[in-house]
C-alpha cells in the first residue's frame, strides 16, 4: 500500500512504466528488516533493459530489480534515496517525505 501518494500520482506513474519511460513515486513505508526507513521510490520502466542501465548508471545493481509483470521497478531506500531523487531533478519529492 502506497502512502502518502495521490490515485492520480499513482496512475501516472504506471502510466509512465507502461510507456517505457524511467518514472519515480516515493511514498511512506515500512519494513521490519529496514527499521530506521520511513520511505521508499519505486524507480519503475517495463523496458528492463533501460532500467538496468539505469540502475548501472546510479551505481545500483540491477539484479535487486523487482522483475514485475508489468510494473517491473527497483526500490530506493536509505541515503541514496535523496541523492538520486536530486540527481534526477526531483528534489520536491525529497522535500515533500523530509528526506
Amino acid at each position: 500500500m502506497a502512502f502518502g501518494v495521490s490515485r492520480q500520482e499513482l496512475q501516472e506513474w504506471k502510466k509512465s512504466v507502461l510507456r517505457g519511460e524511467i518514472a519515480l513515486l516515493t511514498h511512506y513505508w515500512y519494513d521490519e528488516r529496514w527499521p530506521d526507513n520511513r520511505t521508499i521510490t519505486k524507480v519503475g520502466c517495463n523496458d528492463l533493459d533501460r532500467l538496468a542501465e539505469w540502475c548501472r548508471t546510479h551505481g545500483l545493481d540491477p539484479k535487486y530489480i523487482h522483475r514485475r509483470e508489468k510494473f517491473p521497478h527497483f526500490d530506493l531506500i536509505g541515503p541514496r534515496q535523496r541523492t538520486i531523487l536530486e540527481q534526477m531533478g526531483r528534489r520536491d519529492m525529497a522535500d515533500k517525505f523530509r528526506l
